[in-house]
């Protein structure tokens, strides 16, 4: 114990002064930080793996502390070769990243147990959080595949802000819209599955691909060919395809711009254009990931791209947060992910509780309404960093808006 101890702490002081040395003060705190905390819950929980309590009894697993020491080696080297980021070829994820994010993942969710055994308890079942690790990196890597309808521009005034039935009216001809978002392209999303999931996108024959931002991991965010290669399917339908930033994407928004100028994707940055499709005419707006002073940049974007009469307006805003900045009646259809559905949940057993919702008051997934307005939160494609993706599947869904009132006349007359 005391050997993993001495190593654990050794390989936490040569991955931050390496941090500090080659990426800098903040990669070199966010690096000791967490391996710290890593560390001391992994610590907690060691002299627990053989025997393994479980409940009532304990378990004999002499092999299960060899286990469990490589893979809190993963996380120590996956971290050092951080330091310099860049993708990765499948042998190194498969081998690294993926089993050590995973671990990490797991560690976190045993912390309750760590905290249980510091106070002098038996960490029983505590290797349950590592199987619903396991569960959370098959749902990061299996999205569901849906068709969801969506009415909109119906009048209906639903009041504050809260979850939005689903209702039962069709239009003749629905706009047909993927939405792609939080792809995170890096360990968990390879160039090769996000072009996979742009190629279903386009077999789909949407009126509109629409992206809502958060394209890059840190692996990621050297080279735009990377993101151009996997939107590369997207490129027929060069007028059809348009984007906005997420905040990810501020941390390399030259790359981002770059690998979608060279597919054909639109970015809209606090800017609006109109399309015509198959359905009727769409205006839509992009608003840009704003850390500061929303409500004012977003009440800016609206008075410089005021609302088109008679033209569905879908409005593009990666964070779900910002909805309720968006002046009354500005979003026939807002389209965000930004929550990857909110991550822990029980969406899987088709209820809409994720546990984001008991901290954080903001959309999570879903169909979503204020007033006249409406938000279509899409629990995303990706994730960022390690895969706590539990009761939460990723999804892959093609969206049939029904619009009614003046955008359906306008589309009956053309």
């Amino acid at each position: 114990m005391t050997t993993i101890a001495l190593a654990s702490w050794a390989a936490v002081a040569t991955v931050s002064l390496t941090a500090l040395a080659v990426r800098g003060r903040s990669y070199a705190a966010f690096s000791a930080i967490r391996l710290s905390v890593h560390t001391l819950i992994v610590l907690a929980l060691f002299r627990y793996l053989d025997p393994l309590p479980l409940g009532f009894t304990t378990v004999r697993a002499p092999w299960l502390p060899y286990v469990f020491g490589c893979l809190h080696g993963l996380v120590y080297v996956q971290a050092l070769v951080l330091s310099r980021p860049r993708m990765m070829g499948l042998p190194y994820r498969a081998l690294c990243s993926v089993p050590a994010l995973t671990f990490t993942a797991g560690t976190i969710l045993a912390l309750p147990w760590a905290v249980a055994s510091a106070f002098g308890a038996t960490p029983h079942g505590f290797v349950l959080a590592y199987f619903a690790a396991l569960v959370g990196l098959v749902q990061s890597l299996r999205p569901r595949v849906e068709q969801v309808d969506v009415v909109v521009a119906d009048g209906t005034d639903r009041g504050a802000l809260d979850r939005c039935p689903v209702s039962s009216e069709r239009s003749e001809r629905p706009l047909r819209v993927v939405q792609i978002t939080d792809p995170h392209l890096g360990p968990f999303m390879s160039v090769a599955r996000l072009r996979r999931i742009v190629e279903r996108a386009v077999e789909r024959e949407p009126d509109l691909v629409l992206l809502t931002g958060d394209f890059l991991t840190m692996e990621s965010q050297r080279d735009p060919g990377h993101l151009a290669t996997a939107l590369e399917p997207l490129a027929p339908l060069a007028g059809k395809t348009f984007a906005c930033r997420g905040n990810h994407d501020l941390e390399a928004p030259e790359t981002v711009q770059t690998a979608l100028d060279r597919v054909g994707v639109r970015l809209l940055v606090d800017c609006a254009t109109s399309v015509d499709t198959p359905a009727g005419r769409v205006q839509i707006v992009g608003h840009d990931y704003a850390f500061r002073r929303r409500k004012e940049r977003m009440d800016a974007v609206a008075a410089a791209c005021p609302r088109q009469p008679g033209v569905l307006r879908l409005v593009l805003l990666h964070d779900p947060g910002a909805f309720k900045h968006l002046q009354p009646g500005d979003a026939d259809l807002a389209l965000s992910g930004h929550t990857h559905g909110g991550q822990v949940g029980l969406v899987s057993l088709g209820l809409t509780f994720t546990l984001m919702r008991l901290f954080v008051q903001m959309p999570d997934h879903g169909l979503w309404a204020r007033g006249t307005d409406r938000l279509y939160v899409h629990r995303g494609t990706g994730h960022y960093g390690f895969p706590l993706r539990i009761g939460v599947p990723a999804e892959d869904s093609l969206l049939r808006i029904h619009a009614h009132g003046a955008w359906s006349e306008t589309q009956a007359q053309t």
